[in-house]
């Protein structure tokens, strides 16, 4: 029979709240913001006055460790889910101040109406009117006095009845008597334990990944600095997105501008490129792997707690270590310079906007490669063209799409015990051999999904290689990128339907070029072999009907950056299939020229 890694506790919400106050219970998402609104908060009030129930709670205590002295020290018991349910109770009952996701701190006021039984959440109207008592804090609060408050509410309401809203201000104040299911996890779980079982009991089955326990392990660790730590994360990925919310950060958080992670990261104030957006998951995956050497999240988690993976036993002073690693790796991985430069690096090879960046785990491996060669203290040029190649090999073999933490957990430990250039060189030549451009990527590109890496990766080349979009004079492709240029079809759209094609034959990769919207629009959805004949023509002096190109050496030059055949040039159109046969064998080798050129 197996063993019950559970129990299942009723605890009165009274109870629950004062665990919370005291630091019994740690909510490791306060320091993030209240996702909840105010109305939410209301609903939840109001269920409780019903009696209905609002779900269980989920807590999971952390292992004991083992002081520096040798004493043991029984961990806190961290909220795993339920987290936004009692930070509302709080906000609403105890007058507790929330932060919004503007990073406001403000007050939720929860209004109640004695005579309609019924809450509201406090807006002017209310705050005007006597029937309502405008804040349930003078309910709930440790001054409140119900009979006073009766009193005083009976005194502004001519006609209500002393009796009748003394019962319903007694049963409002009741409502923390009411119980809440606690379900407490084994402290000896291990993390992929807890997660699946968070999966299976939250009704809504949201995920919960080992980056978030990461971050309640860090904000619930005040004795090394977790809770400003946590901070620095949040605010970066913030203000990365958002950086016009500096100010109101700065105004409203003045002890954290005060520290040394803010000015680690004021420079995102000005800074508007959105290559690389980082969620607080790419910042953990980053910092982490670099400095510990360690890909799976959960190895943070075990290590923040203090795990000896000798021993097997917990240890104060690993959980210190531990801190103080990923702490430095933070601060390495908000370096402007640092950031700065990977942005550049991946721009100069060709992924100048953010819908050409599609593996965000392959950017941050890029960036981890990018710090540890600065570790290993490489030239610059030399790291820079490791990073570019490596960047663009993960993405043509999709290296980290489908086990991502295996993957980095697999190459940082070979980084490790080879060394970054020597490991890095032979895995570009083993994945990415002379037998891939001409084998298996024309092979790769028979696919109708424009975000393939394969399309995403061409698109690249063109722009590093400086090709102008499909029949532009000057334009290039690069420019149409960053003005919204069209996807235009070489064999238009309208013209393959009437033919019967599917959706995903006539929106094959191998069908798209990059052009000027009025190029697009006078093609319109004419059969290729007239458009092709006319642009023939107009490059022999004829009527000028598509872009400015004029004379055949020019047109030649277009057709072969755009990976056109050549046999198009006096207007001979193949075959639909032919055609796309051979413009992914020329989109391929284009994509090689592009891979030979970052190499030098």
């Amino acid at each position: 029979m197996a063993t019950q890694r559970y129990s299942v506790t009723p605890h009165p919400i009274d109870t629950l709240l004062t665990w919370v106050k005291s630091g019994e219970i740690a909510i490791p998402e306060i320091q993030r913001p209240f996702v909840w609104d105010s109305t939410k908060v209301r609903n939840l009030l109001d269920s409780l006055y019903k009696g209905y129930p609002v779900g269980y709670l989920i807590s999971w205590r952390n292992p004991t460790i083992k002081l520096k002295d040798g004493s043991p020290s029984a961990g806190k018991r961290i909220l795993i889910d339920g987290q936004q349910r009692v930070t509302a109770l709080m906000a609403a009952l105890l007058g507790k101040e929330v932060l919004t996701k503007d990073y406001e701190t403000v007050r939720i006021r929860i209004a109640f109406h004695p005579l309609e039984k019924r809450f509201e959440v406090r807006n002017p109207a209310i705050s005007k009117d006597r029937a309502w008592i405008d804040d349930v804090t003078k309910i709930f609060g440790p001054d409140a006095d119900l009979i006073e408050l009766t009193e005083d509410y009976v005194h502004a309401n001519e006609g209500a009845d002393r009796k009748a809203v003394g019962k319903v201000l007694q049963k409002v104040g009741k409502i923390v008597n009411n119980h809440v299911g606690l379900i407490e996890l084994a402290e000896d779980l291990d993390i992929e334990t807890v997660t699946e079982i968070f999966i299976r009991v939250n009704s809504a089955g949201t995920e919960l990944s080992q980056a978030d326990f990461a971050m309640s392990k860090i904000s619930v660790n005040e004795t090394f600095g977790g809770n400003q730590l946590r901070k620095a994360i949040d605010y970066f990925c913030h203000l990365a997105v958002a950086p016009e919310f500096y100010s109101t950060i700065e105004k409203n958080d003045p002890k954290f501008a005060a520290s040394d992670f803010w000015s680690q990261m004021k420079w995102l104030k000005d800074v508007n490129e959105d290559l690389y957006d980082p969620k607080y998951t790419d910042m953990l995956r980053v910092a982490f792997t670099y400095k510990f050497g360690r890909g799976r999240l959960q190895d943070l988690v075990a290590l923040l707690s203090g795990r000896n993976f000798d021993t097997r036993e917990y240890e104060e002073v690993i959980a210190e270590e531990s801190f103080d690693k990923l702490r430095t790796g933070v601060v390495a991985f908000m370096n402007k310079t640092h950031f700065d430069r990977l942005t550049m690096i991946l721009s100069s090879t060709g992924f100048v906007t953010s819908k050409l960046i599609r593996s965000q785990n392959a950017v941050n491996f890029a960036y981890i490669l990018y710090l540890r060669g600065r570790l290993e203290q490489l030239p610059a040029d030399d790291l820079e063209r490791i990073v570019r190649r490596w960047y663009v090999m993960s993405i043509l073999t999709r290296r980290y799409s489908g086990s991502p933490e295996s993957a980095f957990d697999f190459d940082i430990r070979q980084i490790d015990s080879q060394g970054l250039t020597r490991y890095c060189e032979s895995v570009i030549e083993n994945e990415l051999p002379d037998s891939y451009w001409t084998g298996m990527l024309p092979q790769l590109m028979d696919t109708s999904s424009s975000t393939s890496p394969y399309f995403t990766a061409y698109q690249a080349a063109q722009v590093r290689l400086g090709d102008r979009g499909f029949l532009s004079t000057d334009i290039t492709v690069r420019d149409l990128l960053l003005n919204r240029g069209d996807k235009h079809h070489v064999f238009p759209r309208k013209y393959l339907q009437r033919q019967g094609l599917s959706r995903g034959r006539y929106n094959q990769i191998a069908n798209f070029v990059i052009a000027q919207s009025e190029i697009n629009i006078a093609i319109g959805d004419k059969a290729p072999e007239q458009y092709f004949a006319e642009i023939a023509e107009q490059a022999r002096g004829g009527v000028k009907r598509y872009g400015g190109i004029c004379d055949v050496p020019r047109l030649r030059e277009n057709y072969a950056q755009n990976c056109l055949p050549g046999s198009l040039l006096d207007g001979s159109v193949p075959d639909y299939e032919d055609f796309l046969y051979e413009r992914r064998r020329l989109m391929a080798l284009r994509i090689k020229e592009w891979f030979e050129v970052l190499s030098m």
